[in-house]
């Protein structure tokens, strides 16, 4: 979780601390915005499309963003798009979604919602966040009234004029009229959080810009009010790629079902040095001081990784605690051949370790070395395990062993559960106690 606890807030500059952070790339009008934030608490918030059953890190910039304003003593809403959710937003995308049926969005939403709860304080108080979900205010709203409220104040070329739009439109796919509408929807959805619960502040990612700007419009229209709008460059890496997935192809989610701990952690220790101080500013709670000592000590001594590993364990903190942190960190330093040797592991670690490396339960204690890197498909035959183990390339527990004759007995076992095997530099099984 946060390194602050949850529901501490103070009164902080926060537009000063994300324009430091790199984490401010459009305002409305900043000045105006400043002079509102200072004035007391501003009800701001920041749309979650239940798209897949797990947030990703795609959406992990506008979390942190709404938990560093309700640490600054402002209250955030996280929306989740129950509605907005059927239709799917096109901005940053070259073809048209799935459209999703009621029982698939009603799955998606049952686990973002934990996620979402996690990052915020909900329990009572002045700054306690609200999690909403934009289908209590739509599915009552009639086609034709929806057109009357919503559509008469907005102009084909104001749509047709934004970037998500013209890019669609300009590749040659074109757009459905579904997706053209979503835009609509979104700016509903500020008006109806401006009208009934005070919003004046959306958030969002910058390709979600013309769809907030057209929401402040509609609320200047139809309310006569000011509203406002922030958005946050997009997380990308120093060549531009968009930091989505590992290197593998595996998409960073958020929730441990759909990637482990230990693999959430991994992507992190592998990004590029370039990135590590602007990462640490923008996806951690550090105070930027020592968020800039930690890149520059990174600097001078790019390969000790030190800034990759304190990135990727304050990451891993915030969105899965600190004992998954820990074990990940753990784990990492047996598989990688970290400073901590393998039999001072911690429990938890091997349990990582055990749930990422083949595994498979030991046929008795006392058995044989040979016969159980058989077992253990490190080796196709007893006679190439022996010959492996005469090579000097088969490690038990972090330790060579090259005596054909040696068991893997009860003091093998760490934690009384788990016996580590290596065969060369990366072929690994987790024995565990028969």
């Amino acid at each position: 979780m946060p390194a602050r606890p949850v529901g501490q807030t103070c009164r902080v500059d926060v537009l000063a601390d994300l324009d430091a952070r790199g984490l401010i790339h459009q305002t409305t009008d900043r000045r105006a915005l400043a002079q509102r934030l200072d004035n007391g608490p501003i009800t701001v918030y920041c749309g979650f499309d239940p798209t897949a059953a797990s947030l990703h890190v795609g959406n992990l910039m506008g979390l942190l963003t709404l938990r560093r304003l309700q640490i600054g003593g402002h209250r955030p809403i996280a929306l989740a798009g129950g509605a907005t959710g059927m239709i799917g937003d096109p901005s940053g995308r070259s073809a048209e979604r799935n459209l999703l049926d009621d029982d698939a969005l009603a799955r998606n939403l049952e686990g973002i919602v934990p996620q979402l709860r996690q990052f915020l304080d909900f329990d009572d108080g002045p700054h306690a966040a609200r999690l909403l979900d934009n289908r209590a205010w739509t599915v009552g709203v009639g086609v034709l009234d929806f057109l009357r409220e919503v559509g008469k104040h907005v102009t084909v070329q104001q749509m047709v004029g934004k970037e998500s739009v013209r890019n669609r439109l300009d590749d040659g796919d074109g757009l459905s009229y579904t997706e053209f509408s979503y835009m609509l929807l979104q700016a509903y959805d500020y008006l109806w959080l401006a009208e009934n619960v005070e919003c004046e502040l959306q958030v969002g990612g910058s390709d979600q810009w013309g769809n907030i700007v057209l929401g402040i419009d509609l609320i200047r229209r139809r309310l006569g009010r000011a509203a406002h709008a922030l958005t946050w460059p997009l997380l990308a890496r120093s060549d531009g790629t968009k930091y989505g997935k590992t290197a593998g192809g595996e998409t960073l989610w958020l929730s441990a079902d759909d990637m482990s701990p230990y693999r959430f952690y991994q992507a992190w220790i592998g990004v590029d040095d370039a990135d590590v101080g602007r990462l640490l500013a923008q996806l951690t709670f550090l105070d930027l001081d020592e968020a800039s000592e930690i890149a520059a000590a990174h600097e001078a001594d790019p390969g000790r990784r030190e800034g990759q590993r304190r990135l990727a364990a304050e990451i891993t903190r915030i969105v899965h605690g600190d004992a998954a942190a820990t074990a990940a960190a753990g784990a990492s330093e047996v598989l990688f051949g970290g400073a901590v040797p393998v039999r001072q592991a911690s429990a938890a670690a091997l349990a990582f370790v055990a749930a990422e490396v083949p595994s498979g339960q030991l046929r008795a204690l006392g058995t044989s070395v040979v016969d159980v890197l058989v077992d253990a498909d490190l080796a196709r035959s007893r006679s190439e395990a022996r010959r492996a183990l005469a090579e000097g390339s088969v490690y038990i527990n972090g330790e060579r062993t090259s005596d054909p004759e040696r068991v893997v007995d009860a003091d093998d076992m760490l934690h009384g559960r788990y016996v580590l095997l290596r065969r060369g530099k990366k072929r690994w099984h987790a024995a565990t106690a028969p």
